[in-house]
């Protein structure tokens, strides 16, 4: 009886700890973020100087972005497989618009009308058709990389030039350290889904679907249409990551942000949203995405692989996605 006791309190220590931090994501998230800074800075003390923390918020506000269309899906109880592919066709589509003399507001519309198709595309067959989202997204990608192939090979010929304003919204800066791409896109996208989600009809039912939609479609909302608009804005968000992450790196290829999309799941799981769908923020995404910058700028002192990245980021969700789901099931 005596030594079964101390076990039942580690247990129950633990229970309490998941159970709070499942509850209070954004501390810990805080707490997290500066120990990353703070090891960041022993390892290599430029990197957290001010022209180091404007290269990571530059990184930060790409991976915001996209992780804000994963977020309002995941929210659903979805997931998007394709964000990546999004990001990629809408950046490269819009280059070479603007190579074919279309100008720049045509140039970043087409952009913008790719993920809008995409988005639709996947809402339908999610929300009508009832195909399991990572299926449907899935698959969704492979027709945009083997589509944007196509094009490339057959419908384009050149190498496509990103408009030299696209090129200073990804990588220019005010004064120096500030970048555009935050200013301009990230802290007004931040500012309307942090306040928007909880607040408006859409955000609220939002929640409520992937809460429940069965007892959604009882009450009269049509999930469906619901379902449609979610993967419409995040198709839109895609592209607007797209323009941030083309601009950045000024040159348009059809594997631009391939290596983005484990990441952003990555950032929205850090940052507490379940993947059971109806809990979750955007300002914890937000936070998962600072993280995330600051952990690359830390692997990048410390020279370590691409494969290794990928091995972190995926044990990092199989953890963080534990934690969270056995606090829910407790609670």
């Amino acid at each position: 009886m005596t030594s079964a006791t101390p076990v039942a309190e580690r247990e129950n220590r633990l229970e309490a700890a998941e159970r709070w931090l499942s509850d209070r994501p954004v501390v810990g998230l805080v707490v997290i973020l500066a120990l990353l800074l703070l090891v960041t800075g022993i390892a290599s003390p430029h990197s957290v100087g001010l022209s180091g923390l404007s290269a990571i918020l530059l990184f930060a506000a790409f991976l915001g972005t996209l992780s804000a269309g994963q977020t309002v899906v995941m929210l659903t109880a979805g997931i998007d497989l394709s964000v990546a592919a999004q990001a990629t066709a809408a950046s490269y589509y819009m280059a070479a618009l603007n190579s074919q003399g279309h100008g720049l507001a045509v140039s970043l519309l087409g952009g913008l009308a790719v993920g809008l198709v995409v988005g639709l595309f996947n809402g339908i067959g999610v929300g009508v058709f009832g195909v399991q989202p990572l299926i449907m997204t899935l698959g969704t990608s492979t027709i945009i990389t083997g589509g944007l192939t196509v094009y490339t090979q057959k419908y384009f010929t050149g190498a496509p030039v990103v408009p030299s304003a696209v090129h200073q919204l990804g990588s220019g800066t005010f004064g120096a350290y500030l970048p555009v791409s935050l200013l301009v896109i990230w802290i007004p996208l931040a500012i309307l889904l942090i306040f928007g989600l909880p607040r408006t009809g859409l955000g609220r039912t939002i929640y409520a679907v992937g809460d429940n939609p069965v007892a959604c479609r009882l009450a009269g909302v049509r999930v469906w249409q619901v379902l449609i608009a979610t993967y419409v804005l995040c198709g839109l968000l895609s592209a607007l990551a797209g323009f941030i992450l083309v601009g950045y790196v000024d040159e348009p290829s059809q594997g631009l942000a391939s290596d983005y999309l484990l990441v952003s799941v990555a950032a929205v799981v850090i940052g507490g949203t379940s993947i059971f769908g109806g809990v979750g923020s955007y300002s914890g995404t937000i936070l998962g995405a600072l993280i995330l910058s600051v952990l690359d700028t830390l692997l990048t002192v410390m020279n370590a692989s691409a494969a290794a990245r990928e091995i972190l980021y995926g044990a990092t969700i199989l953890v963080l996605a534990t934690i969270y789901s056995r606090a829910l099931t407790r609670a």
